[in-house]
C-alpha cells in the first residue's frame, strides 16, 4: 500500500497545479478583457436586446446625437482625484437656467452615444446638460475602467465643477445608465455630496463589479466565483488600485441624501432587473421605481420613451421646486 502513496500524491499535485494555472489564465483572460481601456466597443448587443429591436434604437440614437450637436456647447475638461484630464461638453438650455443635468454613459461607450436623448430632454425640461467620459472612455484620461468604484469620486469633481460654474444656489440632477447608474448611485453615498444634487435617475445599474462579473461566470461559463474572481481582484488592486468590492451601491443608497428614481428593463440579462430591485430594497430615503416591459439592458428610453420620460418629469417635479 505504500508504494502506492507517492504516484497518487503526485497526480493530486499535478492535478491541482493544472486547476491552479487554469484558473490563472480565465482571470488574467477576464482581467485583460474588462478591466484595460478597451480600444473598441465590446459590448455584445445581442446581450442587451435582440438585434431586430437594436437596429431601430441606434437610429433613435444616431438621429437624437445629430440633433444634439447642433445645439450650443462647449467642451470643458476637470482633473480627477489620480491627476486624470476627464472629458465632457457643457449643452446649454434654450433659456438661462440655475438647473443641471449631469449624464454618465455605460461601460466601453462615451456619453454623445448613450446620453444624447436623455440630454435633448433635460434640455426641454428647462436644464443645461453636461454629458461626460467616464474615466478610461471616450476622450477621457485612463488606463483601467473603474465600474463605478473610481468613477464616484470622478462624479464629485464634474458636481464641484457645475457649482463653480453656475453658483452654489444651482440645481443639480445626476442621471447615469448602467455602469454610469452604479456611478451616481456610488456617488450618493459619499459624506461630501453637496446639498445642490436635489435628485437621482439610476437606469439599470448593477450592485458592485464584482456581482456583476459573478452573474456572467454563471450565466456564460456556469462556473463560480471563487477563485477566478478571487484571483481577478487581486490583479485589478494591484495594477488598478481597486478591488471589486470596495463599494457598492446597495451601501452608498443607505446614505443617499435626495431622492432616487430607479429604472430597470425587465427583460434584461446582462444586468439583471433583480440588482435595481435589491437597489430599491436598500434605500433609505424617498425612492421610486420604474420596471419596463420587454426592455433588454438599457433599452428602456427606446422601448417606450412616453413611458420613461412622463415617469421621470413626474419625479422631477415632485422632487425640484
Amino acid at each position: 500500500m505504500g508504494k502506492n502513496i507517492k504516484p497518487v500524491f503526485l497526480a493530486a499535485g499535478g492535478l491541482a497545479a493544472a486547476g491552479t494555472a487554469a484558473c490563472f489564465i480565465g482571470a488574467l483572460t477576464l482581467f485583460n478583457r474588462v478591466i484595460p481601456r478597451q480600444r473598441e466597443v465590446m459590448v455584445d448587443l445581442s446581450e442587451m436586446a435582440d438585434a431586430e429591436k437594436w437596429e431601430e434604437y441606434i437610429k433613435i440614437i444616431h438621429a437624437e446625437k445629430e440633433k444634439l450637436l447642433k445645439r450650443p456647447s462647449e467642451h470643458v475638461m476637470i482633473k480627477s482625484r489620480d491627476g486624470l484630464t476627464l472629458h465632457g461638453d457643457f449643452f446649454f438650455s434654450d433659456f438661462p437656467t440655475n438647473r443641471t443635468a449631469i449624464l454618465f454613459h455605460g461601460y466601453t461607450s462615451c456619453g454623445m452615444n448613450d446620453c444624447s436623448a436623455m440630454a435633448e430632454y433635460f434640455m426641454e425640461q428647462g436644464y443645461n446638460a453636461l454629458i461626460v467620459d467616464h474615466r478610461s472612455h471616450g476622450k477621457s484620461e485612463g488606463e483601467y475602467i473603474g465600474f463605478g468604484i473610481l468613477d464616484r469620486f470622478d462624479c464629485l469633481k464634474w458636481i464641484d465643477y457645475v457649482r463653480q460654474r453656475l453658483g452654489e444656489g444651482g440645481d443639480i440632477v445626476l442621471y447615469g445608465v448602467s455602469m454610469g447608474a452604479a456611478t451616481v448611485l456610488m456617488a450618493s453615498g459619499s459624506d461630501d455630496m453637496p446639498k445642490n444634487v436635489k435628485a437621482i435617475i439610476s437606469d439599470c445599474a448593477f450592485t458592485s463589479p464584482y456581482d456583476v462579473f459573478k452573474h456572467i461566470l454563471k450565466r456564460d461559463y456556469h462556473l463560480p466565483p471563487h477563485p477566478i474572481m478571487d484571483i481577478n481582484e487581486r490583479m485589478c488592486r494591484r495594477k488598478a488600485g481597486y478591488g471589486f468590492r470596495d463599494y457598492s451601491t446597495l451601501d452608498a443608497v443607505k446614505k443617499a441624501p435626495c431622492p432616487i428614481l430607479f429604472i430597470h428593463g425587465k427583460e434584461d440579462s446582462f444586468v439583471p432587473t433583480y440588482m435595481t430591485v435589491e437597489n430599491y430594497e436598500s434605500c433609505t430615503g424617498e425612492k421610486e421605481m420604474l420596471l419596463v416591459d420587454n426592455a433588454g439592458h438599457a433599452a428602456s428610453l427606446y422601448e417606450n420613451k412616453e413611458l420613461y420620460h412622463n415617469t421621470v418629469t413626474k419625479f422631477l417635479n415632485t422632487y425640484l421646486t
